[in-house]
């Protein structure tokens, strides 16, 4: 293996057959290329999915009401249906194990002043539920707490860009916003993975948001992360359930899809996963494919240099050389070509995905990427094909007796 002598022929021989080394090595850098960017762009794919439903929590399950279209029980249709608070502590209350976090939210959009700054945000009544279902990371400050909604204060936790537009220099927290004519004390401010849209709401106790609004107890959503040990199938049926008990409650027909509007993270990452397994499946076939290809190419490229080579070994056998040394020789020749090969390919496959980076973000296909230990098993893959390819052919000749050897054309 460390014999000098041997490495010097291995190398004197590749310098000397340039194009049929670059044949064989082409095979290989080819299919180890091609495996690295499918595979990294299947990765974009997924990441590109994952981070759609990384933005709320992905346990969420959200109810709305709007308006009947079928009569039901004596009652018309185009019916407005409106949740309360009885309705959301009826809902939360239900089934309480399979029951997560969970808030319920006023919404209305409010003139809102800061000294000579002013402007209309959207204004959230909620509880302290929403910053785990809206996924948002506090900057500074705190959130709602449990207290705020009992006695009904006037706190409000605000977005980065209604920091940004608002309150310019130095820390919101501490500082008084008019809310609608009704002062409210900055308590914390927030981002959030949903972009500029999220981060231009302010969310204050759904108590003193209902009482602002001459002691309504409307609830405009209400928002419930599922117990995460639920299955996928499990969590819908709890949402489908859901939804036939708030229809019961509200006497909107069974069949009426509009007066009930429930939507589920749990249906949708469940066909997701499947379209992603899928996706997986045929990215991994065409990856094997690929391999598969570049294996048989290096084998048929392995049988013709071994022919080309038969006087070559007849000559060496006829001056003593044995089968074992002469199949060692060509073996190790076609592991360092399939070694070099692959480094190649795998460098321009990870240069090849860097440079796509996100560029194809509005394909759905985000930092795309190949872990290293894929990377790795295909490379091993390719290595030990090209030492059976160069084995098995270098074996049959080291058998064949000088004489018809070197009468070979």
């Amino acid at each position: 293996m460390f014999d000098l002598d041997r490495w010097q022929e291995i190398f004197s021989s590749i310098r000397s057959n340039v194009l049929r080394t670059v044949l064989s090595g082409f095979t290989v850098a080819l299919g180890l290329f091609i495996f690295v960017v499918l595979f990294g762009i299947g990765r974009g794919l997924q990441n590109a999915f994952t981070e759609g439903f990384a933005r709320d929590a992905q346990n969420l399950i959200t109810i709305l009401t709007g308006k009947t279209t079928i009569a039901y029980k004596g009652l018309q249709s185009d019916r407005t249906v409106t949740m309360d608070n009885d309705d959301y502590n009826f809902l939360i209350n239900t089934d309480k194990e399979k029951v997560g976090d969970a808030s319920p939210r006023y919404t209305t959009n409010l003139m809102v002043k800061y000294g000579k700054e002013s402007g209309t945000y959207q204004i959230n009544g909620a509880e302290p539920g929403e910053q785990v279902i809206e996924n948002r990371k506090m900057i500074d400050g705190r959130y709602l707490s449990p207290m705020d909604l009992e006695r009904k204060l006037n706190v409000a936790v605000i977005g980065r860009m209604v920091q940004r537009d608002l309150i310019k220099n130095g820390s919101p927290v501490g500082k008084d916003l008019n809310i609608n004519g009704t002062m409210f004390k900055v308590v914390g401010v927030f981002s959030d993975d949903g972009g500029d849209w999220d981060e231009r709401h302010i969310t204050v106790p759904i108590t003193t948001l209902q009482q602002m609004k001459k002691g309504s107890d409307t609830v405009s959503t209400t928002f419930i992360a599922y117990n995460e040990k639920l299955t996928p199938q499990e969590a819908i049926k709890y949402g489908d359930e859901l939804k036939d008990r708030l229809k019961a409650r509200k006497n909107v027909a069974p069949d009426d899809e509009n007066g009930v509007r429930v939507w589920n993270n749990a249906r949708n990452m469940n066909e997701t996963f499947q379209f992603m397994a899928v996706l997986t499946l045929i990215v991994g076939f065409i990856g094997l494919g690929t391999l598969l290809a570049g294996i048989i190419g290096i084998s048929n490229i392995m049988v013709y240099i071994v022919k080309e080579r038969t006087k070559e070994i007849g000559v060496r056998k006829a001056i003593g050389a044995k089968p074992r040394s002469i199949v060692a020789l060509i073996v190790q020749e076609s592991v360092v070509i399939t070694v070099i090969s692959g480094i190649i390919g795998v460098a321009v496959g990870v240069l090849a995905l860097s440079l796509i980076g996100d560029s194809l973000e509005e394909y759905f296909i985000k930092n795309p990427s190949v872990g290293w230990g894929t990377i790795f098993m295909a490379f091993i893959a390719l290595v030990c094909s090209g030492l059976i390819a160069g084995f098995v052919p270098a074996y049959r000749a080291s058998r064949i007796k000088p004489i018809e050897a070197l009468r070979t054309e």
